[in-house]
């Protein structure tokens, strides 16, 4: 580890501010990572589901841990700018699992991860308990080697719900998991899904973390976020998607 890894991880966390939401365009290779820091970005992001994409592989843990940390390695090798790296849901249910993956995700030269409470490859989201322990074990990984990692909670809550379903007792739990992962040592608190300008505004002023909301179809406008208290948006998989339909297009006029 090094110390400008340190001032890059404090710098990073610097950037989120309840109302000036940092905007994460969200990367999946070097040569991405190039040209969304050439337009102007702060800080670089990758989403799991683009680099897995990217690799040929499905989202949900499926691209090989070694194969995306090699990954982050070559971006980090490539920018000037912080770089945090979504490690979906850990790579292992035990706390120890999360731990040792966090860490390799350090040594890779990130500065702060995504770690999410859903059961990958399986049901529904690990019981708050469970995920306060492993929420405990991301920071315990950071605390060990000196880099002050910004853990972005994340919970999926409302990602695995369509926007017309979600309900209130949706966002008292997630905003009682907030609260939860906030003690254990979480450095933001990222809602997936939530639309609902309302209810965004209701979950940045009932947690201390800053909110992290992605700015799917359907989101609303930056401005709106910023007035509702978000400070980090960020867009997942979407530029993945917009770029590969833009390829796919100028091939199928360069054939025809």
């Amino acid at each position: 580890m090094t110390t400008d890894q340190t001032a890059k991880a404090g710098a990073f966390s610097a950037l989120h501010v309840k109302g000036n939401p940092v905007v994460l365009f969200n990367i999946w290779d070097p040569g991405s990572a190039r040209a969304v820091e050439a337009a102007g970005a702060k800080a670089l992001a990758t989403g799991s589901w683009p680099v897995a994409a990217a690799f040929g592989y499905a989202d949900g843990e499926n691209i090989p841990l070694d194969l995306a940390l090699d990954n982050i390695r070559r971006i980090v090798a490539k920018t000037e700018l912080p770089v945090t790296m979504d490690l979906e849901g850990g790579y292992g249910v035990s706390p120890h699992e999360v731990e040792a993956t966090v860490a390799k995700a350090l040594e890779a030269g990130t500065i702060g991860i995504n770690f999410e409470d859903q059961v990958v490859g399986g049901e529904g989201l690990h019981p708050v308990s469970v995920q306060i322990e492993r929420v405990k074990a991301a920071r315990k990984a950071c605390d060990d080697v000196g880099i002050p990692g910004f853990i972005n909670a994340r919970t999926d809550i409302f990602l695995k719900n369509k926007p017309d379903t979600h309900t209130k007792a949706m966002l008292d739990e997630a905003i009682t998991r907030a609260k939860a992962y906030a003690d254990a040592g979480a450095n933001g608190f990222f809602a997936p899904g939530l639309a609902d300008a309302g209810m965004i505004e209701t979950l940045c002023a009932q947690t201390s973390l800053p909110v992290n909301v992605m700015a799917l179809p359907g989101a609303p406008e930056k401005t709106v976020l910023a007035q509702c208290g978000v400070a980090r948006i960020s867009y997942g998989p979407v530029p993945y998607r917009q770029m590969m339909a833009s390829l796919g297009a100028a091939a199928k006029a360069a054939f025809a």
